[in-house]
């Protein structure tokens, strides 16, 4: 059964497309049984978990955060932060995608390996320990169309739901929903795994995860918000927003870029003059596959 104070509280907040777009979410849920999110802390998964919340009840939908290397301290702990706004639970899970040699390989399905072992771990210690009827992830209608986003191979060979996708909400719609219920995600970046910033065919090893989070942790304290500090061994490549880097070339932001990377063990650093460029390593295999 629903808990009436929570989709009343959603309900008010919602416009009619919006609030018509939640119905289309509920429906693909569970009628019975707790529901299991894979959580991320970011917008899309948050919007579904408070959308679950919503048509299901706060006691019947459990936050499933997966915990490795590649998930930085800081998005660890913004993502209890959101469950906490929700008013879900979490559970916290330890994925060991790195003991997989196809993983460490990082071809460009490396984020099939990552979600398939997501899910293994969360059927394998999460479904029947928490009584979940069924599991679900927040992949957006724009994130189904996309060519690089092998990962929704996993979600199928694991029966996860893809109720946003489905319910026909793509980032614009899952970005206003966010706003509209006062999520503190909801104008967060993009904030893809740390493993995305290493080159295809270069190994994933803990120690190059690390230097990433340190260096951009420091760049995030300095006071840029979406960016990405690119591993190419002793080298780092930073892109960061095209209107930031005005401010990031002149003293004494410059010496300050420079050492903050530098003390996160590169020897050379680097700033990309095309800026942000998400999915870059990705599509470029993907556009030539498909070319």
């Amino acid at each position: 059964m629903s808990d009436p104070p929570v989709e009343q509280e959603v309900d008010s907040r919602l416009g009619g497309a919006d609030l018509q777009a939640a119905e289309r979410v509920a429906a693909s849920l569970p009628a019975t049984g707790r529901l299991g999110v894979a959580f991320s802390g970011g917008v899309d998964s948050s919007v579904l978990l408070a959308l679950a919340a919503r048509s299901l009840g706060r006691g019947r939908v459990l936050a499933v955060l997966g915990v490795s290397p590649s998930l930085p301290a800081e998005e660890r702990d913004a993502a209890h932060r959101v469950a906490a706004v929700v008013g879900v639970p979490v559970v916290e899970v330890v994925t060991r995608e790195g003991e997989r040699e196809a993983y460490r390989r990082y071809g460009p399905d490396r984020c099939f390996h990552c979600k398939d072992e997501l899910f293994t771990r969360i059927s394998d210690e999460v479904v029947e320990h928490h009584g979940l009827a069924a599991v679900a992830y927040g992949e957006n209608l724009d994130d189904a169309c996309r060519p690089d986003r092998p990962g929704a191979r996993a979600a199928t060979a694991h029966a996860v739901l893809r109720p946003l996708a489905d319910a026909g909400l793509d980032k614009t719609a899952v970005r206003r929903i966010a706003r509209a219920l006062g999520l503190p995600c909801a104008d967060k970046p993009a904030a893809p795994c740390l493993a995305s910033r290493i080159p295809h065919f270069d190994e994933v090893v803990p120690e190059k995860l690390r230097q990433v989070e340190v260096a951009e942790a420091a760049l995030h304290r300095l006071g840029f918000t979406d960016l990405r500090v690119r591993h190419h061994g002793d080298v780092a490549r930073v892109e960061l927003l095209v209107a930031d880097l005005p401010r990031a070339v002149v003293e004494p932001t410059r010496d300050a870029i420079r050492e903050a990377v530098a003390a996160a063990g590169f020897r050379h650093v680097t700033l990309d003059l095309a800026g942000l460029q998400p999915g870059a390593f990705t599509l470029r295999f993907v556009q030539a596959r498909h070319g």
